[in-house]
C-alpha cells in the first residue's frame, strides 16, 4: 500500500479529524503522514469571519487556500476539512472524493448556569461570530447581547468558564469528537437553529483526477451524507453565500427521500425566511437549487443584499 499524506489544519480539532481518517486508512494498511498547514483563517484571529475582506481573494477559501496549494505541488496527497469551511465551488484542478459519516450536525448551547437558551435572563451576553447562529438567536430572543467570539473551541470553552460570556454557541460535532461535552446544557434542535450546509461532515479533497487516491478513498465515503450535504452546498451556492453568511441549510434522508430545511435571515432576526421540501435522493443539487430559487424569490435576495450593503459580511468573489 502506498504511503498518503494528509493535509491539514493544526487546531485540536482539525488534527483530530486528520488522526481519524489516518487511523481509518492505517486500518487498511496504508502508511500516513500528517503535514500541517497554517491557513489564512488560521492567523486572522481578531475579525470576525463574516468580515474578512475581500484583499487577496481572502474572502473565499480562507481555512483551505494554503492547504489546496500544498496539495497543488503534491507535496500532501488529500486534506480533510471540516465541509462547512470548505467553498461550494472548488478552485480548478480539486475534487471531493469522500464525505465522511455525519456527526450531530446541529448546534450545542453551552452555559455555566443555564439549561436552555429560553432560561437565559433579559440582556444575557452569547458568545458566537456566526451570523446565522445570531440572526435565529435574535429571532427568538431579541433582548440578547451577542458578542462576537474567536478562537479554537478550546479558547471559546475558557472564554465561558472565564464568565465572558452566559452562553456560547458551538458546533456539537466539534465538542463531541474532542470529547468536551461538560458545558453543552442543548443540543438546539434544527427548527430552532438551522445548522449551516455540511456542518458536521468531513469533506476529502484531493486532485483532480487522481485516481488511485480516490480509489484507497473510497470505503470513506457515505452515501447519505454525501447526498444531504450536496444539496445543503447547492442552496448555499444557488444564494450566492459562502459559509460565513446568515444562510442555514439542513439536508437529511427521511423514508427514501431527500429532505431539506433552509433559512435566510437578517442578523438582527427581524426577517428569517423557512422553506423546506422533499425532493429525490438521486438529485440532491436539483432540490438544493429549488429550494435556493423559491428563498430569493420571497425575499432572500433583498436580505443578503442588505447585510452585504451593511457590510456585515463580504459579498460573493468571482
Amino acid at each position: 500500500m502506498p504511503k498518503l499524506r494528509i493535509g491539514s489544519r493544526g487546531s485540536q480539532l482539525a488534527l483530530w479529524q486528520a488522526n481519524h481518517v489516518s487511523a481509518l486508512l492505517r486500518a487498511r494498511g496504508h502508511e500516513v503522514g500528517i503535514e500541517i498547514i497554517h491557513t489564512t483563517g488560521d492567523k486572522i484571529t481578531d475579525v470576525p469571519l463574516a468580515m474578512v475582506g475581500t484583499k487577496g481573494g481572502l474572502g473565499k477559501g480562507i481555512f483551505t487556500k494554503e492547504i489546496e496549494e500544498a496539495l497543488a505541488a503534491a507535496r500532501v496527497d488529500l486534506a480533510v476539512h471540516s465541509l462547512k469551511d470548505l467553498p461550494t465551488e472548488l478552485p480548478p484542478g480539486f475534487e471531493i472524493a469522500a464525505i465522511t459519516e455525519r456527526q450531530d450536525p446541529r448546534d450545542a448551547f453551552c452555559s455555566r448556569k443555564y439549561a436552555k437558551i429560553e432560561d437565559l435572563p433579559q440582556g444575557a451576553r452569547v458568545g458566537t461570530s456566526s451570523l446565522r447562529r445570531q440572526a435565529q438567536l435574535k429571532a427568538i430572543r431579541p433582548d440578547l447581547d451577542i458578542h462576537p467570539l474567536r478562537g479554537n473551541v478550546d479558547t471559546r470553552l475558557r472564554k465561558l468558564e472565564q464568565g465572558e460570556y452566559d452562553a456560547i454557541i458551538l458546533a456539537s460535532a466539534g465538542l463531541k469528537r474532542l470529547g468536551k461535552t461538560e458545558l453543552i446544557k442543548q443540543i438546539i434542535p434544527a427548527e430552532i437553529m438551522c445548522p449551516a450546509a455540511g456542518q458536521g461532515a468531513l469533506g476529502i479533497e484531493i486532485r483532480e483526477g487522481d485516481a488511485a487516491t480516490r480509489q484507497h478513498l473510497e470505503f470513506l465515503n457515505d452515501p447519505a451524507a454525501r447526498a444531504a450535504t450536496t444539496c445543503e452546498r447547492a442552496l448555499l451556492n444557488s444564494l450566492g453565500g459562502g459559509c460565513q453568511v446568515p444562510i442555514g441549510a439542513f439536508a437529511e434522508v427521511r423514508n427514501g427521500r431527500l429532505h431539506l430545511d433552509a433559512i435566510v435571515a437578517d442578523p438582527d432576526g427581524s426577517k428569517l425566511l423557512r422553506e423546506s421540501r422533499d425532493g429525490n435522493l438521486n438529485a440532491p443539487e436539483a432540490l438544493g437549487n429549488a429550494v435556493g430559487k423559491t428563498l430569493l424569490s420571497r425575499g432572500g435576495d433583498d436580505i443578503l443584499d442588505a447585510v452585504y450593503g451593511r457590510g456585515l459580511a463580504v459579498p460573493p468573489q468571482p
